[in-house]
């Protein structure tokens, strides 16, 4: 399984921004995904997940009511689409996946990352 995030960027305070993790070479009914983010010097934190057995999903508490974790099974790619951004929320977001398709929020069960993608949020 291949992961590619893509549509980070330089956004202002109240701004908007939508990530997305393209996967390749499997399909993603058979995972949870789960968007990770990690500032410097701080440890990568999960930001949400997503089972695909149940849909269920997850956020942190510092993201509820501003960040929306979707999927588009036709494109095979999960998006988080980030509204009302802080600076706070600067980081490098990462995209990741793990079978069986039980979301966590924990980093250290998901097999399969991709790249990373920066998100920068300042005036």
């Amino acid at each position: 399984l291949q992961l590619v995030e893509s549509g980070g960027g330089l956004v202002q305070p109240g701004g908007s921004l939508r990530l997305s993790c393209a996967a390749s070479e499997y399909t993603l009914d058979y995972f949870a995904i789960g968007w990770f983010r990690q500032a410097p010097g701080k440890e990568r934190e999960g930001v949400s997940c997503l089972s695909s057995s149940d849909g269920s999903t997850h956020y942190a508490d510092s993201v509820k009511g501003r960040f929306t974790i979707s999927r588009d099974t036709g494109k095979n790619t999960v998006y988080l689409q980030m509204n009302n951004l802080k600076p706070e929320d600067t980081a490098v977001y990462y995209c990741a996946a793990r079978s069986p398709p039980i979301a966590t929020m924990e980093p250290f069960y998901y097999d399969y990352w991709g790249q990373g993608t920066q998100v920068t949020v300042s005036s």
